[in-house]
């Protein structure tokens, strides 16, 4: 039975190929391919839709239903049995499809009289290009081996769209890859960008989607396996003597995937049906994405990428196309990838003038490095891997998470305007660099910058910072693939200061967990990382840790002044347990013989509201503390800034939070402790204007953004603003926003 369904397959796939390769338009194929699976399999109906849209189906060709339904047939995605299958992305399959949960009756299809129902999805790589039905009068279900046959079809299909088969009159036939498209992601740095798309890992592109002869194709795909299973023994055998256990465990977990007979099998049955090689794998590889969009387990959704991973490096040794493509970076590159971390986006270097990513986070390394060198960055660009080729032109609206790719000319004319009015206020604020951030009312703000790595430093001099008012220590630890050595970190801290020509550097301490996890750090899977074991609670339960980077941090400073900085503290009794162990080191390096810093400022941030309540006595021995605006405002609000449905119905000048900052301003002010503002809110004018009319004398924000702030505080009075923000306090408005833009406005 097994053979007959095998050589039928083959059959129908053999007569699928020779229907290709005839001459002819896309609609001609088209309708050739839906008479001869309809044929082949014994049903009266065989129906192939596309998309026409993101959100909408159409009727592209049939064999057995009304010919004049196709392309005036449509459907939302959800809609009805076909949209239903397009919408989960899994068959449907079933006797009578009248009486079915969501069919919905098109008169002018004439399908009424057809009982039982097939529908499959057609898809690569995870993305759904459209739906391929068939249908009998008889009521009967289709066994399991029709089924997985007619997805063995669907796949080709699916290749063959994305080659240009099928090219006819309307949007559902249209050439792929060539259409204006536009993306809606969200914001990780703002900027604007226009350029040319340079993909991070080029998609593989299949020719040959079926086999010639099964038996070939099963031994290259067990020849191609041989050599996926070396190199990840390699993999492991490099690691296998080092002292990272974790790293280890991650890697065997590799091997498994590597080994396992499921997962082989299956191709196995994909190429007994037809399939080439290469294309049995991207059939499972599609699958496997599907299951990840289900999977809510972070460790397990972990784990089917590691088995995506290994398909795409199986698909390189199949197709013989690698990583290096040829393509030739552009001139002025826009990076275009699923993800990317830290090590691999600092190895392209600041010649990159943005960056686009279908996944991502706010907070994540790639964001931080992004906001480091101020390129504009979106995050959950959905669909653009599918979409975007290397050398397209593509437009980044940092500021509102928009992508233009393939734009039209009118686009693009009212993008450069945007460019061109940005360029002339960077030449505006060049000429204030080197003038102090002075109101009118004869306060002065002292602007500082935020940096993570030695290429920022330059910046310190070129934006007019004052200093470095936070210096994230974890970017070291996060680009390397084990601890750093504290020799190592002692002669970056040391160059860091070199750097900064005498101006104050504040060192925060290791911030990790939540979103940013070492490599070489085991994974926690915690239910909420951002409220779990992260910066500070990591520091004080790994002692050893961080008193190799307080002594790197000593070393370093050489017996110049140094200001060290704990992250995440949420209680007084753990700014007292790492303040004594930063005196313990320095009691420790001087027993020892080396040279002590000048001065030690020993500081906190405040990044928690319990820490705002904090006894009197935290407020007298910290030596200074620095607001942490990104996650106070999360914690304040409760709500995940990395959820875009809840982080941005929260305004940072919404009354409760100013006046909650206010509160901090006045505890601090009383017992005399110097405060800052550091975060994104820090470097947005409009907030930074508030920030300083509640009596923040120090704000740090990324480099780009002190010439904005510092323009707009010069030509401001923090009396008047103050005014404005307390009238719309009483008023009882839920935002200040509204009034303050309203003044800014009526001045102007």
């Amino acid at each position: 039975m097994a053979d007959r369904i095998e050589s039928a397959s083959r059959k129908l796939l053999g007569r699928l190929r020779d229907s290709l390769a005839e001459e002819g338009a896309g609609q001609e194929r088209l309708d050739r391919i839906t008479h001869i699976i309809a044929d082949q399999m014994g049903t009266e109906v065989c129906s192939i839709y596309l998309f026409r849209d993101a959100d909408t189906l159409e009727l592209c060709a049939t064999e057995g239903l009304n010919p004049e339904a196709v392309h005036q047939t449509r459907m939302r995605i959800g809609e009805g049995l076909v949209g239903r299958v397009a919408k989960s992305s899994a068959p449907i399959n079933t006797p009578d499809a009248p009486s079915a949960k969501g069919f919905r009756f098109m008169p002018e299809t004439g399908e009424e009289i057809f009982s039982s129902f097939l529908g499959v999805p057609i898809q690569r790589l995870g993305e759904t290009q459209g739906v391929l039905v068939v249908q009998s009068k008889e009521a009967r279900s289709y066994s399991e081996d029709e089924v997985y046959a007619l997805e063995v079809v669907a796949m080709v299909l699916a290749e063959m769209t994305e080659l240009g088969a099928f090219l006819g009159e309307g949007a559902a036939l249209s050439p792929r890859h060539t259409q204006q498209e536009l993306f809606r992601g969200a914001c990780a740095q703002e900027g604007a960008a226009e350029g040319r798309v340079y993909l991070h890992e080029p998609r593989v592109v299949i020719t040959n989607p079926i086999a010639d002869d099964p038996h070939v194709e099963l031994k290259r795909l067990h020849e191609a396996m041989l050599v996926l299973r070396g190199s990840v023994d390699d993999m492991l055998s490099s690691t296998a003597l080092g002292p990272d256990k974790d790293q280890q465990k991650v890697l065997e977990a590799y091997r498994m995937f590597a080994n396992s007979r499921g997962w082989v099998r299956r191709m196995e049955e994909d190429i007994a049906l037809g399939l080439s090689a290469e294309a049995a794998v991207e059939k499972e590889q599609s699958a496997t994405r599907a299951r990840m969009e289900q999977v809510p387990d972070p460790y397990l959704r972990e784990r089917l990428h590691d088995l995506d991973d290994l398909s795409n490096r199986l698909l390189r040794l199949l197709t013989g196309q690698g990583e290096d493509t040829g393509a030739e970076m552009p001139n002025n590159p826009i990076l275009v990838a699923r993800n990317i971390g830290p090590g691999e986006l600092l190895d392209y270097g600041k010649k990159l003038k943005g960056i686009v990513l279908e996944e991502g986070s706010v907070g994540s390394h790639a964001a931080i490095v992004a906001r480091a060198w101020a390129i504009p960055l979106v995050i959950n660009a959905k669909r653009i891997l599918t979409e975007a080729l290397n050398g397209d032109q593509i437009l980044v609206d940092g500021d509102q998470g928009v992508v233009h790719l393939r734009p039209e000319d009118t686009v693009v004319t009212a993008f450069r305007d945007k460019i061109a009015m940005q360029t002339q206020a960077q030449k505006r604020y060049a000429s204030i660099r080197d003038k102090p951030a002075q109101t009118k009312c004869g306060r002065t703000i002292s602007l500082h910058m935020n940096a993570g790595l030695m290429a920022d430093l330059p910046s310190l001099i070129g934006s007019g910072a004052e200093g470095v008012g936070l210096f994230r220590t974890e970017l070291q630890f996060l680009i390397r693939t084990k601890v750093p050595r504290r020799s190592e970190l002692a002669r970056i801290y040391g160059s860091v200061m070199d750097a900064a020509h005498g101006k104050r550097v504040v060192f925060r301490t290791l911030d990790i967990g939540s979103d940013k996890v070492l490599p070489y750090m085991k994974p926690q899977d915690e239910p909420n990382p951002a409220l779990g074991w992260r910066a500070i609670r990591v520091g004080l339960d790994k002692k050893g840790v961080m008193r190799m980077q307080l002594q790197a941090l000593i070393r370093g400073a050489a017996g110049r002044p140094l200001s060290v900085m704990f992250p995440f503290i949420a209680q007084f009794e753990e700014y007292r347990s790492a303040h004594r162990c930063l005196m313990e080191e320095l009691e420790r390096e001087d027993k020892l013989g080396h040279v002590l810093p000048e001065t030690v400022e020993i500081g906190a941030m405040l990044e928690t509201p319990s820490l705002a309540f904090a006894p009197r006595q935290f407020f007298e021995m910290t030596d200074f503390i620095s607001i942490g605006g990104n996650d106070l405002k999360q914690f304040f609000f409760a709500a995940d800034r990395e959820n875009e449905r809840v982080r941005r119905r929260y305004d940072t000048l919404n009354v409760s939070y100013l006046t909650f900052l206010e509160q901090i301003v006045n505890r601090c002010a009383d017992i005399g402790t110097p405060l800052s503002f550091c975060g994104e809110d820090a470097g947005r004018p409009v907030e930074a204007l508030c920030f300083a009319a509640m009596g923040l004398d120090t704000l740090s924000m990324r480099p780009a953004s002190i010439g904005p702030v510092k323009s707009l505080l010069r030509r401001s009075d923090l009396k008047e603003a103050k005014a404005v923000i307390d009238e719309a306090r009483a008023s009882g408005a839920q935002s200040v926003r509204p009034a303050v833009i309203d003044w800014l406005t009526g001045r102007s």
